[in-house]
């Protein structure tokens, strides 16, 4: 898979999760007698995907950084 389309691919990926995120909250909201605004929603349905895709990816970037040390450090130290 080529760089760009795997940007593509995450992109769009993180906008579906964002947009059925933010009306799951839209319809729970409206389900529990609490509504708020669809924009209030979306941006509570943004923070919480962007939180979850730091969590996501932070443990494989630590070891994909810790792994490459591994490599690079002569056998003799």
């Amino acid at each position: 898979m080529t760089v760009r389309r795997h940007r593509r691919r995450f992109a769009l990926s993180v906008t579906a999760w964002w947009m059925l995120l933010a009306l799951g909250l839209w319809l729970l909201g409206k389900a529990l007698d609490q509504p708020a605004s669809l924009a209030a929603c979306a941006a509570s349905a943004a923070l919480l995907v962007a939180i979850g895709e730091t969590g996501d990816r932070l443990p494989r970037r630590i070891t994909h950084r810790s792994a490459r040390r591994r490599r690079t450090t002569p056998s003799g130290h």
